[in-house]
């Protein structure tokens, strides 16, 4: 099944479609196209969709859900890829 799952934006890199960054899902760094939430800073909290933020969402919002799917067991398929 695909998620989106929310992470924090670690950093920020290039602009426009080729905006990027590291963002942190829990321990878990992965580099995610940021073109869509042009609006995201540094430490925002992004909603990421096979490797796209798709819309920003506040700290409360990430935790909740992130708990939500952590104790659903459905953040295997973070883990079993290769972190950057």
């Amino acid at each position: 099944m695909c998620l989106a799952v929310p992470g924090k934006i670690l950093n920020i890199e290039g602009d426009d479609v080729l905006r990027n960054g590291k963002v942190n899902f829990g321990g878990i760094v992965k580099q995610i196209n940021l073109s869509y939430v042009p609006e995201a800073n540094v430490g925002d909290y992004v909603v990421v969709h096979v490797g796209f933020a798709l819309s920003v969402v506040d700290e409360e919002q990430a935790r909740q859900v992130f708990d939500y799917l952590h104790s659903m067991g459905e953040l295997a398929e973070l883990t079993e890829a290769e972190t950057v």
